[in-house]
């Protein structure tokens, strides 16, 4: 296993990140703005800043085609076109929502996405070829909260949505005239827009801050704040799901996971490492971590320890060789994003996270 490779552009807290399809851009959110980088070179280059949003960005997400989108607390997402120059270009969605937008993700191929909301509505917007514009389409019932996370099936159509009401649910975003009629799966086989194709409820009813579909799309998983994950195994239409298993950990709670393979699920969060999960459907288990921290002798780095001992000297007039603020892993604080970065034959080989600290980092999985 190669060791991580980490990032740090700058010290401000990251909410959201994303690399283009060839890997070779980074985009990251730092407050009002979205800053991308060209990883390309020997070192990482700062292509443009992204600053028509005027409160905090929540969440960006780059789709196969190389757009950009963005949603921001200022209930505004922006889809942004690359142009032959380099340059991007700004186009504002209606997203008809009273509340901050909270996250967003762009469909497979690239020509939906869908904005999650603390208007209680999950915005699926798509590009209106004779207006030229993007509009909205809202899934509402039965939303009772912010929606705090999104995931896309790979069949372009169904989304997985978790919320701050306890539930996980799983919607049908069909678009008339963009989607293609999808085929049969355990989540039903009718799906107009809007069809509620799966609700479940966290062990403990805490937030879901994160969901995820495996690579087949058969399998549901989400993370809850009771430090818990839960795997959904559905059942058919109209069928009740084959097989519902939670697992309870002894960590603090997990903000996002995503799935490995079909029988793997790596989640991460307050701990500040990745952990790996792995079972069937029959049984889930907690199964080790990736940047243990019982295993890790330490973790400081050049910035680090310059950094202390500046510190110290100020503080102390003395530098010692270790403070105890320094924790025993990468992340020095909240990881708040996981996503894939590199697959092989559709089992995830490598995956990033960000963090409250800064740091971009590429694990092996």
């Amino acid at each position: 296993m190669s060791a991580p490779k980490v990032l740090q552009f700058s010290h401000a807290p990251v909410h959201s990140h994303c690399f283009s399809a060839d890997r070779k851009t980074l985009a990251i959110t730092k407050d009002t703005n979205v800053e991308l980088y060209d990883l390309s070179g020997a070192k990482p280059r700062l292509i443009t800043v992204l600053t028509d949003h005027d409160k905090t960005v929540t969440a960006v997400d780059i789709s196969i085609h190389g757009r950009i989108v963005t949603c921001s607390q200022d209930r505004n997402a922006i889809v942004w076109e690359p142009l032959s120059d380099g340059s991007y270009k700004p186009t504002l969605v209606l997203l008809r929502i009273n509340r901050a937008a909270t996250c967003v993700r762009w469909s497979p191929n690239g020509y939906k996405f869908a904005v999650g909301s603390g208007a209680r509505v999950i915005a699926v917007c798509y590009f209106e070829q004779e207006n030229d514009w993007w509009i909205s389409k809202h899934i509402k019932k039965p939303i009772r909260s912010t929606i705090l996370s999104i995931d896309w099936h790979p069949n372009n159509v169904l989304i997985a949505s978790g919320s701050s009401d306890g539930h996980a649910r799983v919607f049908s975003g069909y678009i008339k005239g963009i989607d293609s009629k999808p085929e049969p799966s355990y989540w039903g086989e009718k799906l107009p827009f809007n069809t509620l194709c799966g609700d479940f409820v966290s062990s403990n009813g805490g937030w879901i801050h994160d969901v995820a579909f495996s690579p087949s799309g058969d399998v549901l998983g989400f993370v809850s704040h009771d430090s818990s994950l839960t795997v959904v195994y559905p059942g058919g239409a109209d069928q009740p799901p084959r097989s519902i298993l939670s697992v309870p950990t002894s960590f603090l709670p997990f903000t996002s996971c995503i799935f490995k393979d079909e029988s793997t699920v790596i989640a991460a969060g307050h701990n500040c490492h990745p952990v790996v999960f792995e079972g069937d459907e029959s049984n889930w288990t907690q199964s080790y971590s990736i940047d243990d921290p019982e295993s890790n002798k330490t973790t400081d780095d050049g910035e680090t320890t310059a950094l202390n001992m500046f510190k110290q000297l100020d503080l102390k007039g003395t530098v010692t060789s270790k403070t105890a603020s320094s924790l025993k892993t990468i992340h020095q604080n909240t990881i708040t994003e996981l996503r894939p970065y590199s697959e092989s034959s559709g089992v995830i080989t490598k995956f990033s996270s960000s963090g409250i600290d800064g740091r971009i980092v590429i694990f092996s999985a």
